[in-house]
């Protein structure tokens, strides 16, 4: 019995430092998922507005390449797998985009305008879509904003 967890924890110790343990766990959970949503009942049509703040919250996730969170929105919300035109998101909303904000997911404007409806920010403070990226150093997708940007400096 113990070499069967010695092997267990090599297995384990290898898949992590690989970094695919995540991955496989993500996969296995999301098949979980699907095999149990077949066996469940059609789910309600989603609201109006929960399927914007679904296509929201997909739009951000695929920005920051939280592909596992990712493969499971759809499947348990009931989000259509076809995507919602952005233009037609923001016009939904009331938004106007320009260069810089469609270069960004729609969440981003929102904070960023209700910040500065708030005073939270000065309009010049706001990070523009050059300083918020997805960070190619951790793969967790976690945003860098530049330096400029945190010290309240315009980043334009």
């Amino acid at each position: 019995m113990s070499s069967l967890e010695e092997l267990k924890d090599a297995l384990r110790d290898t898949l992590a430092a690989r970094g695919t343990l995540g991955d496989i766990q993500a996969r296995i959970r999301a098949e979980i998922f699907n095999a149990l949503e077949e066996s469940e009942e059609a789910k309600p049509a989603l609201s109006h507005e929960n399927l914007i703040i679904n296509e929201l919250i997909r739009e951000y996730l695929e920005y920051n390449h939280y592909k596992h969170t990712l493969s499971v929105l759809v499947p348990e919300t009931g989000q259509p797998i076809e995507k919602i035109n952005r233009t037609f998101l923001v016009q939904e909303l009331g938004m106007r985009e320009d260069s810089n904000s469609r270069q960004l997911p729609v969440l981003y404007n929102i904070l960023a305008r209700l910040k500065q409806e708030k005073g939270g920010f000065r309009a010049s403070a706001l990070p523009d879509s050059a300083s918020i990226k997805p960070s190619s150093s951790h793969s967790s997708g976690a945003l860098e904003i530049s330096a400029r940007s945190r010290e309240g400096g315009s980043a334009r």
